[in-house]
């Protein structure tokens, strides 16, 4: 897909994105599963080429338990000058993903429009699904602040959040997304969709075996 149908729907918003890649892969092994192969680039790759033609004007990546392996791999990604990645360390992983959330959304430090919360191993993601996700939070209704994809009925990845949101989440100490999002279900606009894009990831031997996915 060309970045031509995406220029006039998404790409006049300031884009932000957090990705989340802190994991510790613990049932496949414990392995860095932003580093699984997909057709000779990892999924970090790939979500990071997916990036490209929304010139996101901040993208941070936090790493946690595969800290060392995952920053070889942006190394490699930052010699690429067309994104500005960062990266935190989550100093404990194994307090989960909301502490990983945390950290991420203090570390923002640009003046976006939207911030797109995304996971590190959702291999079907990429530019199309990051494109209509955008469009939908232009096209969303007022007060909504989210557009969370919902495949059937369950909940999908990424989630696009306000800068007004993510502020408010902030003002409120130890905070993260999701639990905000339950305690505000009026400011979430769901996205009805049957792309399985948003909720294909990966956990499982069974997983890298249907996504044609190489450990490292």
């Amino acid at each position: 897909m060309t970045s031509l149908g995406m220029q006039s729907g998404s790409v006049d918003l300031r884009l932000a994105v957090l990705l989340l890649a802190a994991g510790e892969g613990s049932r496949l092994g414990s392995i860095p599963k932003a580093l699984l192969q997909k057709e000779g680039k990892s999924l970090l790759s790939r979500f990071s080429q997916s990036l490209k033609a929304f010139s996101p004007v901040e993208f941070i990546v936090v790493t946690g338990f595969h800290e060392q392996e995952i920053e070889a791999g942006l190394k490699q990604l930052r010699q690429d000058d067309e994104l500005p990645i960062q990266s935190v360390c989550n100093p404990h992983p194994e307090q989960g993903q909301a502490s990983s959330v945390r950290l991420g959304l203090e570390a923002l430090k640009s003046n976006y429009d939207v911030l797109l919360v995304a996971l590190c191993d959702q291999p079907l993601v990429g530019a199309m699904e990051i494109d209509t996700l955008l469009k939908q939070f232009k096209q969303r209704d007022q007060p909504k602040e989210v557009v969370m994809p919902m495949v059937g009925e369950q909940r999908g990845n990424p989630v696009v959040f306000s800068h007004k949101v993510i502020a408010d989440i902030l003002a409120i100490p130890k905070m993260a997304c999701r639990p905000y999002m339950d305690q505000h279900p009026e400011l979430v606009q769901i996205f009805v969709t049957d792309n399985p894009a948003y909720i294909a990831d990966v956990d499982t031997e069974a997983d890298l075996s249907e996504f044609n996915l190489k450990r490292v």
